[in-house]
């Protein structure tokens, strides 16, 4: 009896922990921003929303920020309507942790709509975040159409940017045109999440 309880207990602490599937909805969290307001994921309902996994002490989100790469992205898709969350999960003490005050002077060198802490790691393990950048689109439906890197170049160099593919510009610009994702997920690639 003990045997089969703690199967099933741990097959539940599995799948509360299990990585969230494409074409299903995208689980939904609350986290602070900047500020310490409360963000909701659902209240961005209709809307697209990207969730962006970053820690400035990383190589790659460095390579993406310093070419204003990953700025660029912000503002062009913040214009059309999408909501872009930079979510750092790095827990206290580890690189890339953030307080608010931090935040609240980073976010002015973005164009996100928030920066979210998850100091727990509690949101960035249960989107399975593995690598800064991470990078997660969900649809107006609130279902996940694209997870993984943002391109295809898997290097820190900061020239790589301008041959590199886009694939969170290419999920974007397929799904806000009724098409469906060419690319819908890829292997992330950067630092590991500072949990």
């Amino acid at each position: 009896m003990k045997t089969i309880l703690a199967a099933v207990l741990l097959s539940l602490a599995s799948a509360a922990h299990a990585a969230p599937e494409l074409g299903k909805p995208a689980p939904d969290f609350t986290l602070s921003d900047q500020s310490g307001k409360p963000v909701k994921l659902s209240d961005s309902k209709g809307k697209f929303v990207v969730l962006e996994w970053f820690n400035e002490g990383c190589p790659f989100v460095q390579k993406h920020y310093g070419t204003r790469n990953m700025q660029g992205l912000q503002k062009k898709y913040g214009a059309k309507g999408v909501v872009w969350y930079t979510i750092v999960s790095s827990k206290e003490g580890k690189q890339g942790y953030l307080t608010p005050a931090d935040a609240s002077q980073r976010i002015k060198a973005m164009s996100s709509k928030a920066i979210l802490l998850d100091g727990k790691g509690e949101v960035g393990r249960l989107y399975g975040a593995k690598t800064t950048p991470h990078l997660f689109v969900v649809d107006k439906k609130g279902t996940l159409i694209y997870m993984g890197g943002i391109d295809d170049n898997p290097s820190a160099d900061p020239e790589d940017v301008k041959t590199a593919k886009n694939f969170v510009a290419a999920a974007l610009d397929e799904a806000m045109a009724g098409k469906p994702v060419s690319t819908p997920s890829s292997r992330p690639y950067g630092c590991s999440v500072k949990y």
